[in-house]
């Protein structure tokens, strides 16, 4: 979250809805009371909650995307305004769909931690086709997936535009690495766009 609000502040201030201050207010303001919910067992709360934070993220990021395709005609941002603007979002959309895939897959971190294994979930990872004696040979004979495995998810869909090593076996996997790909490449037309103006 902390490295979203980061990226946030380097946007340029056509790319942002109102004040700068509002999205990151609005974060803290969910945070707090996720982080209590989470401190004192109320897990479904703090599920909701967190799915509140992405949800807003989401929107967020969305919206900042479509004002930057929308400023490109316009040409008010400098080339270095541009590049630092389209960075950031292409980061926090890794980031941000890290968030979703991370909360969604099986359950949620909570749930998928209550199992003995991950053998199952929204995303196949190569540990999971592995048989016993190779993760053991590994050292990874108890694996599940942490929020670097869906960071590398999230960041290989925003390079390759599709799974790499880990392809998505539910629908909502499948839309949100869609929407997650159609961001990036958004991002990306825009530069180059703005890249072949330039020349």
């Amino acid at each position: 979250m902390l490295a979203v609000v980061g990226l946030y502040f380097a946007l340029h201030v056509d790319l942002i809805v109102g004040p700068r201050w509002l999205l990151p207010s609005a974060l803290v303001t969910l945070l707090i009371p996720t982080v209590i919910s989470h401190q004192t067992g109320r897990q479904n709360l703090a599920r909701l909650l967190g799915l509140l934070v992405s949800a807003l993220l989401t929107i967020g990021l969305i919206t900042s995307v479509i004002l930057l395709v929308r400023s490109l005609p316009s040409h008010r941002q400098s080339p270095v305004a541009l590049m630092r603007s389209a960075a950031s979002l292409w980061c926090t959309n890794i980031i941000v769909f890290a968030l979703w895939y991370w909360r969604l897959d099986a359950g949620g971190p909570l749930e998928r931690d209550a199992r003995q294994a991950h053998e199952d979930g929204s995303f196949l990872f190569p540990q999971m086709t592995m048989s016993s004696e190779s993760r053991r040979s590994i050292g990874q004979e108890v694996w599940f997936p942490g929020f670097m495995d869906y960071l590398f998810l999230a960041f290989n869909t925003s390079t390759a535009f599709s799974p790499t090593d880990t392809p998505p076996l539910s629908s909502w996997a499948k839309l949100l690495m869609t929407v997650q790909s159609i961001i990036s490449l958004a991002v990306i037309a825009v530069l180059a766009a703005r890249a072949v103006n330039i020349l």
